[in-house]
């Protein structure tokens, strides 16, 4: 099946129009559980976020610290598979034609689910983009090169470390955006460097015209505004992942609270966002 749809390209030309950056917000799918994980996803549009990184559960992801390691593992508890995660796109596709999906994860799960089979079940279901963090330009063949050649837009990771001679590489089979890693490390451990984000942001609108996200590291409405001014979306994970994580009862189950705590929050951010080129 061929993507027929480009809801990243709409995206962010809607708001280069609007002269703003996106909100994009990263939850992992099924954490705490389906329905409250469910609930969490159909509300983020509602409350501001501009497009949804969905992550895919898997026992060891890599580039995540620990609470997005905890998600990960709180859904698979629950009874998170890829299949399930899928099921929850098309679900939200129901009611919801615009919002941007990006599938975010790692390439074991895929692999075993089969490539064919999840690139033509993921873009059934209504996702927009990839992220697979484990997969080098040098796999491009393994999933990138087939994700691109039915549409499928790849997203591809840029670091503090990719340096001049990596960068085209990088870039070369890249789409939908480039996810700029703001921070030495994984998720969640350290706060977004601000001013270092504007010079890199610079250096990389010298080589690509692609839309540059920003994550890792933006906790406060304030950062994710100071990233808004330079990119062209600030992505907000570990911040949201650890108001889940804060309203659970003491046997880690979803209380009243949970979904709509996680809304009020990304409302904050949303805020943040779009006053930050006012």
């Amino acid at each position: 099946m061929a993507y027929t749809e480009n809801r990243l390209t709409r995206l962010f030309d809607r708001l280069k129009g609007e002269n703003r950056g996106a909100l994009g917000i990263f939850i992992t799918a099924g954490d705490p559980d389906f329905d409250t994980s469910l609930a969490i996803m159909q509300g983020l549009p509602g409350a501001g976020a501009d497009m949804i990184e969905f992550g895919m559960p898997f026992s060891d992801p890599m580039a995540d610290g620990p609470a997005v390691q905890a998600a990960s593992l709180r859904a698979l508890s629950s009874g998170a598979s890829l299949a399930r995660t899928l099921e929850m796109v098309r679900v939200f596709r129901a009611d919801d034609q615009s919002t941007p999906i990006v599938l975010m994860g790692y390439y074991n799960p895929i692999y075993s689910y089969g490539v064919d089979r999840f690139l033509d079940d993921a873009i059934s279901a209504g996702a927009d983009g990839l992220i697979v963090v484990d997969l080098p330009p040098e796999e491009d063949r393994e999933l990138c090169i087939p994700a691109v050649e039915l549409g499928l837009p790849f997203v591809r990771l840029a670091t503090p470390t990719t340096d001049a001679k990596r960068l085209p590489a990088v870039l070369k089979n890249t789409s939908g955006f480039i996810y700029y890693v703001s921070i030495m490390g994984v998720t969640g451990t350290k706060d977004v460097p601000t001013d270092l984000v504007r010079a890199a942001v610079a250096r990389l609108r010298d080589h690509t015209d692609i839309p540059i996200g920003v994550g890792f590291g933006i906790k406060t409405p304030e950062q994710a505004a100071g990233v808004a001014r330079e990119a062209d979306a600030a992505i907000v994970g570990t911040a949201v992942v650890d108001i889940i994580k804060a309203n659970l009862d003491e046997n880690g189950k979803a209380t009243a609270p949970t979904a709509q705590s996680v809304i009020d929050f990304v409302g904050q951010l949303a805020d943040g966002v779009r006053s930050a080129r006012l």
